[in-house]
């Protein structure tokens, strides 16, 4: 917290209360520089992050669905649950640093993809297949085909 008074950035909570609707947190605080004291308010983030979907519905970013998604796509593959932990929170810090606190599917699900490309194969192709609704074994076959171009040019 920035001291309002020298604008020094660390400071210490002298004393913390609720407030009376118990929808916020007052809190004092003291600045190590200049050992003024100031008040500071703390309340929930109350507007919810979003994706808009295909069909452009806005839906409210669910951190279970995307790990849900996530591992049926990795079941029974190797892949370490702190790796899709890692994919889960950056996908959430996504959506978070959006400016206009809303994303499309299209981009949560292009970034899911990239991480679990470069992660297992077969779990990429899993979520592909589901995320881009593949409806024959044509699109599912030129999935891999790109696949396995991309990597021999390694």
């Amino acid at each position: 917290m920035k001291c309002p008074y020298c604008g020094f950035t660390q400071d210490k909570v002298v004393d913390s209360r609720e407030s009376k609707e118990a929808d916020s947190i007052r809190r004092r605080r003291e600045c190590e520089r200049c050992n003024k004291r100031f008040t500071t308010y703390e309340r929930i983030d109350e507007i919810p992050y979003m994706v808009v979907k295909k069909d452009g519905r806005r839906e409210k970013f669910d951190r279970q669905k995307v790990l849900s998604g996530i591992l049926r796509a990795c079941e029974k593959r190797p892949v370490p649950a702190a790796k899709l932990e890692r994919i889960v929170d950056e996908t959430e810090a996504y959506v978070v640093d959006s400016p206009e606190r809303e994303r499309s599917t299209a981009e949560v699900g292009a970034l899911i993809m990239a991480r679990l490309k470069e992660l297992d194969t077969v779990a990429y192709i899993r979520f592909a297949s589901v995320y881009r609704d593949f409806t024959d074994v044509r699109e599912f076959k030129e999935e891999l085909e790109q696949l396995l171009l991309h990597r021999e040019k390694r």
